[in-house]
């Protein structure tokens, strides 16, 4: 029979002679179920614990930790005489704040076999209201009037949203499919990103979540179009990439540097607090949650290739599940909605990068479904009924990027176009938003999946790396308030210096420990040279801008054909030592806009054990392959064979930082090697070319003289070649018969 004993913070269910149950040797005793759930006042848990049936009593060791590590709870229980247990929890210094991140970890052991079995749970504690006072007897009595008279007024209002757990549990047993939420469609309208601008707003709303440039470092910032501006969340001196919103709103996965090497943490949206997933020195970003919010999915570089792997959320001791295993690089998952049993990537396994997926159902099944061989995919995202597939796709022959959708219901069918754009996220079944690259900016729009604009491009105030949406009921920014108030110092200072030269002109600084022809800049741009070129050492190891192909160059120097208005000539330019690429040091990624050609340069890393750069994700441009086939020489090249290995820097995005922008190229640049232009970056300070001259030449010396060829006073008949001269009459004498 079974008994149910109710105690003091106790409940206790007995199996003490029910033939029924089978009862485990201690060997095969097990913990099946472990639930944790934090009381209002944030200093005790109430934890359930069920274990199999067993013969003999086992001992069970329960600790609690905080963010840090630091154990705030534990207890032991010696030989229960029950199989289900609750009990309380109390944590420890109730005077200090208790909110945040924990993890509960419950050891099962015996004497003699030592640990059997052990389970851990994430529990996110929110933060104790320390304000309230206590109250008479009798205001809860005014209270509860207050309460039901509520109730009758609100039985004509709408429902109240229902406020998801913020524990997160792995169990055996499937999660059952939620509900798709469809989100409102957004209405066009022009916006303004307004970082300083603090909004709090607590209903649940649909949240950009974006990692965004600023000051040298990624950050995450959230933004809704219509309650929220750009809000910052971290503010560290580290990067804070690719973040991803949970399937309930409250936690925020993301990749991060802040030990020095990238690995996954979670942010809690509602406690506030962080937790780390991974602590390895491999690179591990991208993170993609499972529809139940108990794994995530992400990409990980290990023995010098990108793959997949699966980590538990709930249970951070579990090892991760490698998904590919492959030598082509696989990189972005994307994990399906419920039923969650596909999970799409990106691999250039068939030769060039395409979406591909992964059947869970049935280990080693991966199929294409971008298949197209005269384009670059990246950056899949399923829609929130998952019957729909968007990705990024760059024409070979154009070079343009724009968004296509995937009918999964119908997988034969071709991808349809939905917009520019280069990194999707769905609002909602018929809505997606994108990150749109320019040259030197990045906006943010959105499209329906018929191709019309639903969000005009908003500019952003920086380079972005990682998009994510969804719906939270977290109020931000909440507990992020100090983030979002910091003040940062801008980098470049847009006011120009009095210049030293006498005569009003800029005058020339010469670059010290620097090679090139012509060592010296505009006293304007020297400044900033040095300090990108420290940095640049800092991120890659080396200095790279400490050997450059030229830096100023004077007008009496004529440059190559179609380069006589360089800006080289303003000393408001550098160009790096072509060299580099041929050693593999540097590399360069072809990015179009419009009829117009741009390269993205990337650096590599001196160390390459996670400590500094990144994977390269996108297909590098190969110069020489111009000697290989006419193909290759009319185009200018061709994309290489493969993603190089190893860790990268991004210079083009650096520079950008500290006001130094990339050149378009020529338009003969495919077969004129000197007009890509690939390896030039300019200081323009928001001037044009003429404008940076004047900074050094007076105004005539910029006048180019035309010859005037001064006419004849007599015009010169042309002799024609095929003309002869006209002859001219001779008399003839004829004899005469006088002698």
């Amino acid at each position: 029979m079974r008994k149910q004993v109710f105690g003091y913070n106790c409940w206790m269910e007995f199996f003490l002679n029910d033939p029924d149950i089978e009862r485990m040797p201690p060997a095969d005793t097990r913990l099946l179920d472990l639930r944790v759930e934090p009381y209002p006042d944030g200093k005790r848990l109430r934890v359930a614990i069920d274990l199999t049936p067993f013969q003999q009593k086992p001992y069970l060791e329960l600790t609690l930790t905080n963010s840090v590590g630091e154990i705030v709870a534990s207890t032991s229980i010696v030989e229960p005489v029950a199989w289900r247990l609750e009990l309380t929890l109390h944590i420890l210094k109730p005077g200090n704040v208790t909110g945040g991140f924990y993890q509960l970890t419950v050891t099962l052991s015996f004497p003699e076999l030592g640990e059997i079995d052990h389970r851990a749970v994430i529990i996110d504690i929110p933060y104790p209201d320390f304000g309230m006072p206590h109250l008479p007897r009798s205001v809860p009595i005014v209270l509860l009037f207050i309460f039901c008279f509520s109730l009758i007024l609100s039985a004509c209002g709408p429902a109240p949203t229902p406020t998801s757990t913020s524990t997160l549990e792995l169990t055996d047993t499937p999660t059952q499919p939620q509900p798709t939420i469809e989100i409102p469609t957004q209405t066009p309208y022009v916006i303004t990103a307004t970082p300083e601008t603090v909004v709090t707003n607590s209903a649940p709303q649909g949240v950009f979540f974006l990692s965004l440039e600023e000051g040298g470092y990624f950050h995450l910032f959230a933004y809704s179009p219509q309650t929220l501006p750009v809000t910052r969340l971290t503010a560290d001196a580290w990067d804070d990439i690719t973040p991803a919103l949970s399937p309930d709103g409250n936690w925020l996965a993301f990749s991060s540097r802040r030990n020095g090497y990238w690995d996954l943490y979670l942010l809690g949206l509602v406690g506030g607090g962080i937790l780390r997933l991974t602590d390895t020195p491999e690179f591990d970003a991208a993170p993609s949650w499972s529809p139940d919010g108990a794994f995530i999915a992400f990409e990980s570089y290990v023995n010098g290739n990108l793959e997949i792997f699966l980590r538990s959320v709930t249970d951070p001791g579990q090892d991760p599940l490698q998904l590919t295993q492959n030598p082509a690089v696989d990189s972005s998952p994307a994990w399906s909605p419920p039923p969650g049993r596909q999970i799409a990537f990106i691999s250039n396994r068939s030769g060039e990068p395409e979406v591909w997926i992964a059947d869970l159902d049935h280990a080693g099944t991966f199929i294409d479904v971008s298949n197209n061989s005269q384009s670059v995919e990246a950056h899949p995202a399923w829609s929130p009924d998952g019957s729909k597939l968007a990705w990024a796709s760059s024409d070979l022959e154009s070079g343009l990027t724009s968004l296509y959708i995937w009918d999964a219901r119908n997988p034969n069918a071709q991808a349809r176009w939905a917009g520019s754009g280069d990194w999707p996220v769905w609002l909602d079944n018929n809505n997606i938003s994108s990150r749109l690259p320019a040259p030197n900016q990045t906006f943010l729009t959105g499209y329906t999946i018929s191709g019309a604009i639903s969000i005009p491009p908003m500019l952003l105030p920086g380079s972005l790396y990682g998009l994510s949406y969804g719906i939270t009921s977290a109020v931000l920014p909440g507990l992020f308030q100090s983030a979002a108030q910091v003040t940062t110092t801008p980098i470049i200072d847009e006011t120009n210096p009095q210049p030293t030269n006498p005569s009003g002109r800029s005058a020339l600084v010469t670059l010290t420990d620097v090679t090139a022809l012509y060592p010296q800049l505009n006293e304007y741009a020297s400044a900033f040279f040095h300090t990108l070129r420290a940095q640049v050492a800092v991120q890659t190891g080396w200095d790279a801008l400490g050997n450059l192909e030229n830096a100023f160059i004077p007008l009496t120097t004529p440059l190559d054909p179609g380069l006589g208005d360089d800006w080289l000539y303003t000393g408001r330019a550098f160009t790096l030592n072509p060299v580099l690429v041929q050693a593999n040091w540097m590399t360069v990624v072809r990015e179009d806009f419009g009829q117009q050609i741009y390269w993205r340069i990337y650096l590599h890393a001196a160390a390459q054990d996670g400590s500094q750069g990144m994977p390269l994700l996108q297909v590098p441009w190969d110069f020489s392959a111009r000697k290989t086939s006419s193909s290759s020489y009319e185009n200018g090249g061709k994309l290489m064979n493969s993603v190089p290995s190893g860790y990268w820097v991004d210079l083009t995005t650096l520079a950008s930082n500290y006001g130094w922008e990339r050149l378009p190229a020529l338009t003969n640049w495919q077969t004129y090697f000197s007009g890509a232009r690939f390896n030039e970056l300019i200081f323009p300070q928001g001037m044009d070319w003429r404008t940076a001259m004047l900074q050094l030449y007076p105004p005539d010396v910029l006048v180019t003289p035309t010859i005037v060829i001064p006419p004849t006073r007599t015009p010169t008949r042309t002799q024609l070649w095929f003309r002869s001269p006209t002859p001219t009459r001779t008399s003839t004498a004829h004899p005469t018969s006088t002698p």
